[in-house]
């Protein structure tokens, strides 16, 4: 595709460019017209003279013709101007966290990822980067927390699991003014319902494993900037330290990448419907999701989303053994530790995804023994509310 096809494309509304940006057809001389980008393979690729690459690629974990059709739809995605995609999520996260050095500071929401949490606190703190995590969901306290080694900002929102949502664009103006890279977890609100960048965030991060990948069949994670020069070190860093995503994987979220927009309305609508059943269930003491007005966030994710998303944390009105039972008396929806697939998926944070964070720390920040998390699929959504139905009535 031409320079002035390619703009014009990027201008082009959402459902048009995440279909097909990356996958232009080569319609030069020579080329195949492939609709679909091809799998290029090839682990090396070769050159007729020493000091001349071909087409740009030398070696597959530098670059390679797929993985660089993906990275440059995500780029679309988030409106950025630069995209790096990676094996997992986690990979993603731990390149951003290298662009730190020891001695550095992170200030981190509390409501966190808990592999995240792990990562910062098991992993990145025996190399001298401390970490303090805070409920800064009202911007106006995240002073309090910034000390002069304050290199970061980490944040998600909506967070995982309570669906707290954080004032982005507060937040990234907060940390210009002070020199800090502030940095989004974007995976559960998608770019369909949120971009951080057009709010002043610095850096966008994926687990394309979720709703951009969209099939629970490949576990990848993407990084999104638009800064020339955090970029230039961040594909230094995807090179060597190498965690990237292979060339099959990149053609498998290109492909799911292409229904994301019909996915995340069905999502959403399914989702709503099952929040006002959820509202009228005696069993159920508390909801969680950014949609209710009730929600202390509500305000601003109208304000900075298009849409509240699809995924609904609530509490069961009993005992830990009564959110067992209830989990393990749905049929339909799957007890699974991802989110974001067409599939409905269920967890209990405190067993599974948040497991490794310590009791007192969960219950710190409200992470309760019967809290669920509910990543709302695309079925039919009758059937999802009689799964639902079925299962309070064993409890």
């Amino acid at each position: 595709m031409d320079e002035g096809k390619w703009i014009s494309m990027k201008q082009k509304k959402f459902a048009t460019k995440i279909i097909h940006i990356g996958n232009e057809p080569n319609l030069k001389e020579g080329g195949s017209g492939d609709v679909v980008t091809p799998i290029h393979l090839s682990s090396t690729f070769a050159r007729k003279k020493v000091d001349l690459k071909t087409a740009g690629y030398e070696y597959s974990r530098s670059g390679n013709p797929t993985r660089y059709a993906l990275e440059k739809n995500l780029a679309s995605l988030e409106n950025a101007q630069f995209a790096f995609a990676y094996a997992s999520g986690l990979a993603a996260i731990t390149n951003v966290l290298l662009l730190l050095k020891s001695g550095d500071h992170v200030v981190s929401i509390d409501d966190v990822y808990g592999g995240t949490r792990r990562l910062f606190t098991r992993v990145f703190e025996q190399f001298g980067i401390s970490f303090t995590f805070a409920d800064f969901s009202n911007a106006k306290e995240i002073g309090k927390y910034i000390t002069p080694k304050t290199k970061m900002i980490w944040l998600e929102s909506p967070t995982n699991p309570l669906l707290k949502i954080i004032d982005i664009a507060s937040i990234a103006q907060f940390a210009k003014t002070k020199h800090i890279t502030s940095v989004v977890d974007n995976t559960f609100a998608t770019p369909f319902f949120q971009n951080p960048l057009d709010l002043g965030a610095d850096i966008v991060v994926h687990s394309m494993t979720k709703y951009i990948g969209g099939h629970s069949d490949g576990v990848g994670g993407a990084i999104m900037l638009s800064n020339k020069e955090i970029a230039e070190r961040v594909k230094f860093l995807q090179n060597a330290v190498g965690a990237i995503l292979s060339p099959f994987d990149s053609y498998s979220f290109l492909r799911g990448i292409k229904t994301l927009a019909l996915r995340m309305k069905q999502h959403e609508e399914n989702a709503k419907k099952i929040v006002s059943f959820l509202q009228s269930q005696k069993k159920v003491k508390k909801i969680y999701y950014p949609g209710l007005k009730t929600h202390p966030g509500f305000a601003i994710a109208q304000k900075q989303m298009k849409g509240f998303g699809a995924m609904i944390s609530f509490e069961i009105n009993g005992s830990l053994q009564d959110a067992v039972i209830f989990l393990e008396s749905l049929e339909i929806i799957s007890i699974a530790e991802s989110l974001g697939a067409v599939e409905s998926l269920i967890e209990h944070p405190a067993s599974m995804t948040h497991a490794s964070v310590p009791k007192e720390e969960r219950e710190k920040i409200g992470l309760s023994d019967t809290l669920i998390r509910l990543s709302v699929g695309i079925e039919d959504v009758e059937d999802l509310i009689d799964d639902l139905t079925s299962a309070f009535s064993h409890i």
